[in-house]
């Protein structure tokens, strides 16, 4: 796998686990009762994110990006859809 599949897919992991956490793990503690579900999709949330900053970084100096392009992919990554948005706009 390239290097921009492997970031893609990081992204795309790390969107979706964001998006599960926020829709379906977070009322499931607030309004089930079942505090659970944070603990575990916010903790492989927590990873995905690590992993994708971590492949941004990688991708970034392998492939001569300005820091700006770095920053904008940690900033997409606070933002629900942000690393899909960002995919699509910055990476090849």
């Amino acid at each position: 796998m390239n290097d921009t599949k492997r970031l893609r897919l990081s992204g795309m992991m790390e969107g979706i686990s964001f998006l599960v956490l926020l829709g379906i793990a977070m009322p499931l503690k607030y309004f089930a009762g079942m505090p659970e579900a944070v603990k575990y999709v916010g903790w492989a949330h927590g990873v995905l994110f690590m992993l994708f900053v971590g492949l941004a970084f990688l991708y970034m100096i392998k492939h001569k990006q300005p820091l700006r392009w770095f920053i904008l992919a940690f900033l997409a990554a606070f933002l629900p859809l942000g690393p899909f948005i960002w995919e699509r706009r910055y990476l090849d």
